[in-house]
């Protein structure tokens, strides 16, 4: 794949994935099945984080056949994605989150959570809420940290290369 289509695709996956987060039917889930709302979110959220993982790990060993510089751009956004989906449905739950009733509402308090620039009319009430919001951010700081740095370990060693990539001319 030539260099430039790596993040025209990256774009389109997570333009892909953010369609998929609206259209995404979440009616099962929510106070009306706790275990199963929980199951599925803690399940979910820990096999992004093993492939988060799995990137990191192809960064920082240099494996031929990967594409870090695709995978770890859109496993951060449905990180993302996975959170704005739990505060969604804990939202139907009353008292968990005050102000948060729509999908873009779960999406802009995911956001405003990861870049810690406080909370004013979204606010996390209820004891689920406040643990998925310290999830997050534990999430946010062990995970999302360091595929950012592994990301920008590999776009240094590509600049380091001349921009050459590597030796069989892959980004």
């Amino acid at each position: 794949m030539h260099r430039a289509v790596v993040p025209a695709c990256a774009g389109l996956f997570v333009g892909s994935l953010v369609a998929v987060y609206f259209l995404l039917p979440l009616d099962g889930l929510g106070p009306h099945r706790p275990v199963l709302s929980w199951t599925v979110f803690v399940l979910v959220l820990a096999a992004v984080a093993a492939l988060i993982l799995r990137q990191i790990h192809e960064v920082l060993t240099d494996r031929p056949g990967t594409r870090p510089g695709l995978a770890i751009p859109v496993l951060m956004a449905l990180s993302v994605l996975v959170f704005a989906c739990g505060y969604y449905v804990l939202s139907r739950h009353p008292g968990e989150i005050t102000g948060l009733s729509t999908r873009v509402d779960a999406l802009y308090f995911t956001l405003v959570t990861l870049a810690t620039i406080g909370y004013g009319d979204i606010t996390p009430h209820g004891q689920s809420a406040r643990v998925v919001t310290v999830l997050q951010i534990l999430y946010t700081f062990v995970f999302l940290t360091a595929a950012g740095a592994a990301l920008s370990r590999r776009v240094r060693m590509l600049m380091g290369k001349g921009g050459a990539g590597r030796p069989d001319g892959r980004p």
